[in-house]
C-alpha cells in the first residue's frame, strides 16, 4: 500500500473532522507556526456571564489556590513571577510594538500575547491573569502604548466574555443541521456575521484586522471550500476549476500562500492516485510532482516512493512466512519466537514498531475494497 493511499484516508479523516467541529463554531482553519489558538475556543467558554458582572468558572476552588493566587496578585511585577505550572520553562509568546512616538502597533502577535496569559485560565483566576497582563505590559512597554495595550486587553477579556452565547446558539442549530447529513452554511455564514458585529462593539477596525484578519480569511475560504464540495450541479473537474478560481482571487499574502500550499497538497494527493492506479511510471509522477510543488520535493517524494515499495515487499513476505508458520506449528511460544527472529531478519527497530498499524491499514483497506 502507498504512502499516498494512506495519505488519502488521513485527508478524508481531516474533513470530517472539520465538518464536526463547524458544527459546534465557526470554522477555525488557521496555520498553527506559532499559535496554539486551540486553546481560545475552550477559554472563551470559562467565563459564565452573571448578573452582577462576569465571573470565571475554574476548575480548581480550593482554599490554597485561592491563597496561592492571592500571594502571585501582590508580587507581581514583571508579569513572570511564579508562573503557573503550564507557563513554566516556556517562552512568551507573542509580541508588543510599538512606533517612533511610542505609540502602540496593534497586531497578531498582541491577541498571542493576551491568549499566553488566558491559557493558564483555571489554573489561576481571572485578576491574577489580568494582573500578569498589565505587569507584563506595563514592565516592557514605554506610555502611551503600554496603556493602550492594556485597555485593548480589557476589551478583549470583555469579548470573550460575550462570544460563548454565540457560539451556544449557532452551535445547537448546527448540530441539528448536521443530523440531516450536511453541514448548514447558511448557519455558518450567519454565525460569523454575528460574531463580525459582536467585535465592532469591542474593538476598533484596525484592531479587528490585526487580531483577526488572518483568521477570517481562513473562514472564508475553508466554507467557500464546502460551498463548492455541496453544489451538486457541477462536476469534479469544475469544483477543481472553481477551487482555483477562488483561490487565485484572494489577496497576496501569507494566509494565500498557505492556501496554496494546502491546495498544492491536496491536487498532489489526488493525482498520485489516479496516476498510480492508471499504473504510471515513476518518470511520470517525478514529472507531475516537479510541477506542483517543485523539484527537490519531486526527488524525495519518489525516494519516499522507492522506500515504500521496498517496506511492502518486506511486509509481504513477512506476513506470508508469518502465516506459514502459524499454520504448521502448534507450540505457539516457539511460533512466537520465530516471528520474532523474522522481523529482526527483514525489519530494523523503527520498521517493527509500524508493523502492527500498517497490517491494520491493510485490513481497512481490504475491507474498504470489499
Amino acid at each position: 500500500m502507498s504512502n499516498g493511499r494512506r495519505s488519502a484516508y488521513l485527508l478524508i479523516a481531516i474533513i470530517a473532522m472539520i465538518v464536526i467541529v463547524t458544527a459546534a463554531i465557526i470554522l477555525w482553519f488557521k496555520p498553527s507556526a506559532g499559535k496554539d489558538l486551540a486553546k481560545v475556543i475552550p477559554l472563551s467558554l470559562a467565563f459564565d456571564n452573571k448578573a452582577d458582572g462576569a465571573v470565571p468558572i475554574l476548575s480548581g476552588t480550593d482554599k490554597a489556590i485561592q491563597a496561592s493566587d492571592t500571594q502571585n496578585f501582590t508580587r507581581l511585577t514583571t508579569g513572570l513571577e511564579s508562573l503557573p505550572q503550564s507557563l513554566r520553562g516556556a517562552e512568551v509568546d507573542g509580541e508588543i510594538i510599538i512606533d517612533e512616538n511610542k505609540q502602540l502597533v496593534v497586531t497578531e502577535g498582541l491577541r498571542r500575547l493576551f491568549d499566553y496569559f488566558l491559557s493558564a485560565l483555571g489554573e489561576e483566576n481571572e485578576a491574577v491573569i489580568s494582573a500578569r497582563v498589565e505587569s507584563y505590559i506595563r514592565h516592557h512597554t514605554p506610555e502611551p502604548a503600554a496603556s493602550q495595550a492594556v485597555a485593548i486587553f480589557k476589551q478583549y477579556i470583555a469579548y470573550l466574555k460575550a462570544l460563548p452565547e454565540i457560539e451556544t446558539r449557532y452551535g445547537n442549530l448546527q448540530l441539528q443541521a448536521t443530523k440531516n447529513g450536511e453541514l448548514d452554511l447558511s448557519v455558518v455564514t450567519q454565525q460569523k456575521q454575528d460574531v463580525a458585529t459582536l467585535r465592532q462593539q469591542y474593538f476598533e477596525k484596525p484592531t479587528i484586522t490585526a487580531f483577526f484578519g488572518a483568521e477570517d480569511e481562513y473562514d472564508d475560504y475553508s466554507i467557500e471550500m464546502i460551498r463548492i464540495e455541496q453544489n451538486e450541479q457541477m462536476s469534479d473537474s469544475q469544483k477543481q476549476a472553481e477551487r482555483q478560481n477562488y483561490i487565485s482571487r484572494m489577496p497576496a499574502n501569507t494566509a494565500k500562500a498557505n492556501i496554496e500550499q494546502q491546495a498544492n497538497l491536496n491536487e498532489l494527493i489526488n493525482r498520485t492516485e489516479q496516476m498510480k492506479a492508471k499504473g504510471a511510471t515513476p518518470e511520470a509522477l517525478y514529472s507531475m510532482r516537479r510541477e506542483l510543488v517543485g523539484a527537490p520535493a519531486a526527488a524525495r517524494l519518489a525516494q519516499v516512493d522507492q522506500e515504500d515499495a521496498n517496506f511492502d515487499q518486506r511486509f509481504t513476505q513477512y506476513e506470508t512466512q508469518k502465516q506459514r508458520l502459524l499454520s504448521q506449528q502448534t507450540d505457539n511460544a516457539q511460533v512466537q519466537a520465530q516471528i520474532e527472529l523474522i522481523e529482526q531478519q527483514l525489519f530494523n527497530d523503527s520498521e517493527r514498531k509500524r508493523l502492527a498499524g500498517y497490517a491494520a491499514l491493510q485490513q481497512q483497506e481490504a475491507a474498504n475494497l470489499n
